[in-house]
């Protein structure tokens, strides 16, 4: 089949997610204005670049929300924290994404216990095998359908990396062992699983 977005597609569920899968997750945690701690998964996640490390998530309007709490958080403070995802977090991280009204701390919503944070005030999430400390840097609006706002893209740099001890296999990360997940289509999820080696041509290791 072929298919012109702006006109619509003809099946029962919009296949573009599925088609762009797998997705990493970003789980962020940010603070609200009274210094409750807001968390919220995100599938529009991405390493940008790695010298300095900067990553990205996307935040799309929704009716009544023109802006979601975590991008608003980003901006405000000037941080913001990724917690790596794997299954034994799944169900926490879906707790997180209910919609819930600004100020609501979704850690005990989620039974999250929080630890501190070494470069930012934004709390980490205690049980995560690694978490990223972010320093929000900028902002890019992509135009949205509709009248609810744009879908912001931020940008943030990776100031300070927590990665949990036994997690690392003779001094490497091994995303198999830790079963990260990532996000697919419609309500499926997948755990990193059947990996291989293919060095680029003229690389000895990787």
């Amino acid at each position: 089949m072929f298919y012109e977005p702006s006109k619509g597609h003809g099946l029962p569920r919009d296949p573009f997610k599925a088609l762009v899968s797998p997705r990493p997750i970003g789980w962020f945690t940010t603070l609200n204005d009274d210094g409750s701690v807001n968390i919220g998964p995100y599938s529009y996640f991405n390493a940008l670049a790695d010298d300095p490390p900067f990553i990205m998530f996307s935040a799309g309007a929704r009716e009544g929300v023109p802006i979601k709490d975590s991008a608003r958080n980003a901006v405000a403070r000037g941080e913001f924290v990724h917690n790596l995802v794997t299954m034994d977090l799944a169900e926490a991280m879906n707790a997180t994404s209910e919609e819930v009204a600004y100020g609501i701390d979704e850690a005990k919503i989620a039974g999250l216990e929080m630890a501190p944070c070494k470069l930012v005030k934004t709390p980490r999430i205690a049980a995560a095998v690694a978490s990223f400390e972010c320093r929000y840097h900028s902002t890019v609006e992509i135009p949205q359908n509709g009248d609810d706002g744009p879908n912001l893209v931020i940008l943030g740099e990776v100031i300070g990396v927590h990665i949990r001890d036994s997690a690392l296999k003779e001094g490497r990360f091994d995303p198999e062992a830790e079963k990260v997940i990532a996000r697919l289509g419609y309500a499926n999820y997948a755990v990193v699983g059947g990996t291989f080696r293919m060095l680029r041509p003229g690389i000895k290791d990787g």
